[in-house]
């Protein structure tokens, strides 16, 4: 599935969203304690971390739809607590819990946002879009989990959006279900479409992410690619194997080099040989501070 480029895209790699010093309490307590951040154009980034940690506080003012104590917000060139109609209009937002349109089929739902926006997509190009072609005239609440999604993110698009805000997107898919949504993601950020994601699946992150964002007790603790995160790419790998003495463990700097004497000491293939770098949830852990 493809999502054609509809809006003139800021230049790749310009900010989409810069957040410096963000703070927000309730009650005394920080939830958002002097938070830094910055989204690239065009990017799919990943704000991962544990519940509590802030995320939902700091999408909802990224949103304009929570205010702050201190900080400074520009997402799209403006401030999020003072923007308009204009700059709400470039921005699309998907959360966990959509409104509720069971009573609409799939066409009218989307018939009746569109009417929000000044340059609304069409309709039925964007129902074949997210794969809804055959269920165009279903009702919302008569439409399967994944469907369901389909058509929330199709709601969260249809103005066009500059920046897409996904909230735990793909929460109680089946695999298959999981591997069709992350397609229409991709889609969407190939077309330009900044996408700030939050999701408690590593594999979903690392599968779609340009870039992972680990925030804990109200900050980012790091930013990097899912192959680089934490230093990840420097870690030293795990080579393992068993033969009739036993199983051998052996931690290598250099990999390819001690497979490729391993390979020459047992006249070729290793038995039962497995060579792994800390994964994703690894270092996740680790920089969240959990055991």
């Amino acid at each position: 599935m493809t999502i054609q480029r509809t809006h003139p895209a800021r230049g790749r790699g310009e900010a989409a969203i810069t957040v410096r010093g963000l703070r927000r309490s309730y009650r005394g307590r920080p939830a958002v304690d002097g938070l830094d951040l910055d989204v690239r154009t065009g990017e799919i980034l990943a704000l991962l971390g544990p519940n509590g940690a802030g995320k939902t506080t700091t999408t909802e003012i990224l949103e304009g739809h929570r205010s702050r104590d201190a900080g400074e917000v520009d997402v799209l060139g403006c401030d999020p607590a003072s923007a308009g109609v204009r700059w709400r209009a470039r921005i699309g937002i998907v959360l966990q819990e959509s409104a509720d349109v069971s009573g609409l089929t799939v066409r009218e739902s989307l018939r009746h946002f569109a009417c929000y926006y000044p340059r609304p997509r069409d309709v039925d190009e964007l129902i074949e879009a997210v794969g809804l072609t055959d269920r165009r005239g279903t009702r919302a609440g008569a439409l399967s989990g994944g469907q369901r999604r389909r058509l929330d993110v199709a709601l969260g698009i249809v103005g066009r959006p500059e920046l897409l805000f996904l909230d735990e997107p793909t929460t109680g898919f089946d695999p298959q279900a999981r591997r069709r949504f992350w397609s229409l993601i991709a889609s969407l950020r190939d077309a330009g479409t900044t996408i700030l994601l939050t999701t408690h699946y590593l594999d979903e992150a690392e599968h779609l992410a340009n870039r992972v964002a680990v925030i804990r007790d109200g900050r980012i603790v790091d930013v990097d690619s899912p192959e680089r995160l934490g230093g990840r790419h420097l870690a030293r790998a795990v080579l393992r194997w068993r033969d009739a003495e036993g199983t051998h463990t052996v931690e290598s700097a250099e990999p390819t080099a001690d497979v490729a004497r391993l390979a020459a000491r047992y006249g070729g293939e290793v038995p039962e040989l497995t060579v792994t770098r800390p994964s994703l949830e690894d270092v996740y852990l680790d920089l969240i501070g959990a055991a």
